[in-house]
């Protein structure tokens, strides 16, 4: 569970990123250990091909294939103060692209098992980022986005 304070400096106002999956389905597995380290985010698990949805407003920041995260968007609020990280897509929303603005519930992909997610669990990995100084996608402190996505509503 984040610290008080933490939840303070949170983003606010985040919805599920996938479609029609309900708070209350939520699990926190943030804390699991994955391959020796931390897992820093939590799985949503839902049937293949299920929209991912931007989880607040703001505009893409880097679409990017990884090993491990597969085919992944890394949103960053309008503010640039939080990163919002989308992996393990089966595929991007048609004409998504770097720099698009994008509205809370807008669709980004669909999910699937891309990178080194096991082929018979579809699921959304999903984490949030405070950005540092240097606004660097690839770089920021890992919050828990269970105890932000649960407690709305």
């Amino acid at each position: 569970m984040q610290a008080p304070e933490r939840l303070a400096e949170a983003p606010r106002g985040l919805i599920v990123p996938v479609a029609g999956v309900q708070r209350s389905e939520l699990r926190d597995n943030y804390e699991q250990a994955r391959g020796g380290a931390r897992h820093e985010a939590i799985d949503i698990m839902a049937p293949r091909g299920t929209p991912v949805i931007a989880t607040d407003d703001g505009f893409v920041r880097k679409l990017f294939t990884s090993i491990p995260g597969g085919l992944t968007i890394y949103e960053f609020d309008p503010d640039q103060r939080f990163c919002y990280y989308y992996a393990h897509l089966d595929r991007y929303a048609d004409g998504l692209h770097e720099g698009q603005f994008l509205h809370r519930g807008d669709v980004l992909g669909y999910v699937g098992t891309t990178g080194n997610a096991p082929k018979n669990t579809p699921h959304l990995h999903f984490t949030i980022f405070r950005a540092g100084p240097d606004k660097k996608w690839w770089k920021g402190t890992a919050i828990n986005p269970y105890p932000l996505l649960a407690r709305q509503g």
